[in-house]
């Protein structure tokens, strides 16, 4: 991965895709954070504890959210609504990039998040020169696992009770993808 991917990072603070627009977060996505991030439906498959209050959702956007160069807004462009986020975790040392996401339980089974992924996939690979991208999801959530297959990604394998979240001990399911595969048109879109 090149070094000055911060400098990457900044030029590329707007990401668009055919439905969506990953971007920085603003002030008037609080109620957006709040209705997602309330859902115990969603939160369920998430470390993140989630929000109660606007006021918790804005503290949230000015604290960690634009504090954080690889974290996404994800935006419906028909409508402007925030319907979730995407984090980047960048490893540069080790020329990889891993990521965590969320999406507004209203949402799910919509192509969004596959659309989400292979935006981030594309840029990862193609601005960031990543050699390698992963992620992980609760082995419950197979619904996420699909969306990564969807996305290119290969699952790679399972970490039995690896984490503990909200008084239960979880699966961690791993999926990838590298470079090389990338390049070979192996992430099957």
């Amino acid at each position: 991965m090149v070094k000055n991917y911060n400098e990457i990072l900044h030029k590329n603070q707007t990401l668009e895709s055919e439905r969506l627009i990953l971007r920085k977060f603003k002030e008037e996505d609080a109620a957006d954070i709040l209705e997602w991030g309330s859902d115990s439906e969603v939160l369920r498959h998430l470390v993140w504890p989630g929000v109660t209050t606007l006021e918790q959702a804005r503290a949230g956007i000015y604290n960690y959210l634009l504090s954080q160069p690889g974290i996404y807004a994800i935006e419906l462009k028909e409508t402007g609504k925030c319907i979730g986020d995407i984090d980047l975790r960048i490893k540069p040392e080790h020329s990889k990039l891993s990521f965590g996401y969320v999406l507004n339980r209203s949402y799910w089974g919509k192509g969004y998040m596959t659309e989400t992924l292979k935006t981030i996939i594309k840029f990862a690979f193609e601005q960031l020169q990543a050699n390698r991208v992963a992620a992980d999801h609760f082995g419950e959530n197979l619904a996420s696992g699909r969306v990564m297959e969807k996305a290119g990604m290969k699952r790679e394998g399972i970490t039995k009770q690896s984490i503990h979240v909200r008084g239960k001990m979880h699966d961690q399911v791993w999926y990838g993808l590298v470079r090389e595969d990338y390049l070979k048109g192996e992430q099957h879109w």
